[in-house]
Parts: structure tokens; C-alpha cells; sequence
């Protein structure tokens, strides 16, 4: 087979592919246009999943599998994908680990005053007259129960924290106390301290949290957007906190990346502002290409038994 990687990939894990599937032909590039004038007999091809287009997929005549070396995948040309039967695979759960450090760094981060501990530092100010609480015992929401949410929620455990977890059907899932489904929500957001998104960008989700459900918070409520940045309008967000409906925001995603620099996020004092940066590990490419050697070896054998399958009808 040949197999075209329109992804920039480390040296030693292009060896690694190679010395693991001898038979294969590899071609690695670090961009698609580069990748451009060998896509005409591409069987499989490895991409971060942006620079795929319907016009890349109309030169790629032979291809039969897209692997995403990505969690997110929003941006494929799903109906295109569809029509001709290729098959999408990702790298979700990839991300466990890194994700829910961030969560908990950054919980702790504004419950313990973080910010306020290293400008005081910067500035050489001695003073003990800071307000801290404790993360321990308090209560969690989790909107997304997939393989992030439930490494959220499993070290949520170690804080002795009551998780509740929100998807489409409310099914049980290990480390969730309660499970419910997102049409229940409203009702719980005034029992739980925080509230940590992890949800995916589809039809469905966009524009999911309003400022009714900011207003139905406590007011010391956290709120953490890891998910995609259009779940939730900036504008919506920014009313709450400045409404004094939750007590802070902490945000990695937006509805425009790169944040434009005149955001009124950068300045607000309760909001915290990250660059799409809570799944970054130098694990990253070992781990998506665990998953892709894998699956390759179940492809090769014409096993029906590959891990992280993309439904292109549902995107997701």
C-alpha cells in the first residue's frame, strides 16, 4: 500500500513506521502541498485533518482510509468522505492525560489565587493577606463523557469531588456519580462548583452554552472551555463574568483562533486566556501513531477491528 503523510512527523517515529511495515511504501511530507503531486496514488494518507479538502479527496482517486492524527475533526469534508465510503479513523484519547492536567492546574490556578501569588512575586510584595479555597470536595459538571471527560472526571476522585456527567443519551459512565443528558443540565448547573467542557464542534453542540445556563451557576462557579471554542458565544461568556453570574472563566478555545489581540478576553480580570494548548505533551505523536500502526495491522489482515472509527454521516 502506499502511504502518504501530509503531517510533519519526527524523524525517529517516520523510521519507527518503517521498520514496523517494511512491505508499505511511506511517503512523509510535512505539508499537502508537498504531499500534492503523490496523492494520485495514495491508499492511505496521515493528516492532521485541516488541509484535507473535497478538491485534495477528488486527486486522491485510489484512497480508501483518512487517518487523523488529531482528537478534533471538525474541519473534514464529512459529506465527500462519505459519498465515496473512506474511511476516517482518529486519534481521540490521545489527549487524556495533558487535558485533565489542565483542568486541575487550572482550577487550582484561580482557587488559589495563582495569578495574584506570581505578580506579587514578580513585584517582591510579602503579604499572606490572600484569599485561597480548596478544590477538595467540591462538586464537578462534565459536558462530554468520551474518553477526556471520563479522565476528568477520574481524577476529579483523587478531590474527592461529585462528578456529573452530560451526553447525548444520560448513560452510565464509569467515573460519573450521575449521568444525564444535555437537555437536563439547566437543572444541575446550581448544585456543582464547576463546570468543564469538553464537548466536540457538530450541529449539535454549536452555541450549546447560553447565558442562561452562566445565570443558572452559583456565583463562584468556574467555568473551563477545553472543548471547541463555538459551544459557547464569547459574548455570552463575557456577560457572565462581567455580570458576576460565575466567578471565572478559563479558556483554551475560540470561536477565532488566533484571539484577536483587541479582544476584551485578554483584559478581564476573571477571564484566563490560553492558546489552544491544554492537549500539548511530547507524547503526542507516539501515541496517534500507536493508534495508526494498530489499525494498520488490522487493515493489512482486513480485520473489521480498528480503533476510533469517524462516523461520517454524524461527523464525529
Amino acid at each position: 500500500m502506499y502511504i502518504l503523510s501530509s503531517a510533519e512527523l519526527p524523524a525517529e517515529n517516520q523510521t519507527k513506521l518503517k521498520n514496523a511495515f517494511p512491505e508499505e511504501t511511506f511517503v512523509f511530507c510535512n505539508n499537502m502541498d508537498e504531499a500534492s503531486e503523490f496523492l494520485l496514488e495514495a491508499n492511505i494518507i496521515i493528516t492532521y485533518g485541516e488541509d484535507l479538502t473535497e478538491n485534495i479527496l477528488d486527486q486522491a482517486s485510489q484512497l480508501k482510509w483518512v487517518m487523523v492524527i488529531a482528537a478534533g475533526i471538525d474541519k473534514l469534508p464529512f459529506e465527500a468522505l462519505n459519498k465515496r465510503n473512506i474511511l476516517v479513523t482518529s486519534a481521540k484519547g490521545i489527549h487524556r492525560a495533558p487535558m485533565s492536567e489542565y483542568v486541575f492546574m487550572m482550577l487550582m490556578l484561580v482557587y488559589r489565587q495563582g495569578k495574584k501569588l506570581i505578580e506579587n512575586e514578580k513585584n517582591k510584595v510579602w503579604t499572606r493577606d490572600i484569599h485561597m479555597e480548596e478544590i477538595t470536595g467540591k462538586s464537578m459538571l462534565i459536558a462530554g463523557t468520551g474518553v477526556i471527560g471520563k479522565e476528568i472526571a477520574k481524577v476529579a476522585k483523587a478531590f474527592q469531588m461529585k462528578t456529573i456527567g452530560v451526553s447525548r443519551s444520560g448513560r452510565d459512565i464509569s467515573h460519573f456519580d450521575k449521568n444525564i443528558a444535555r437537555e437536563e443540565m439547566i437543572h444541575y448547573l446550581p448544585e456543582v462548583d464547576f463546570v468543564v467542557s469538553v464537548l466536540p464542534s457538530t450541529p449539535e453542540t454549536k452555541g450549546f452554552f447560553q447565558y442562561e445556563h452562566f445565570k443558572a451557576m452559583q456565583g463562584h462557579a468556574v467555568f473551563i472551555n477545553i472543548g471547541r471554542g463555538d459551544t459557547v458565544r464569547g459574548e455570552e461568556i463575557l456577560k457572565a463574568v462581567r455580570d458576576k453570574e460565575i466567578y471565572h472563566a478559563v479558556l483554551d478555545v475560540f470561536e477565532t483562533e488566533p484571539l484577536p489581540s483587541d479582544d476584551p478576553f485578554w483584559e478581564e480580570e476573571n477571564i484566563t486566556v490560553t492558546t489552544h494548548l491544554s492537549g500539548v505533551s511530547p507524547h503526542y505523536h507516539n501515541r496517534a501513531l500507536d493508534i495508526f500502526s494498530e489499525n494498520l495491522k488490522a487493515f493489512q489482515e482486513d480485520r473489521n477491528e480498528l480503533m476510533n472509527i469517524v462516523d461520517t454521516d454524524k461527523g464525529y
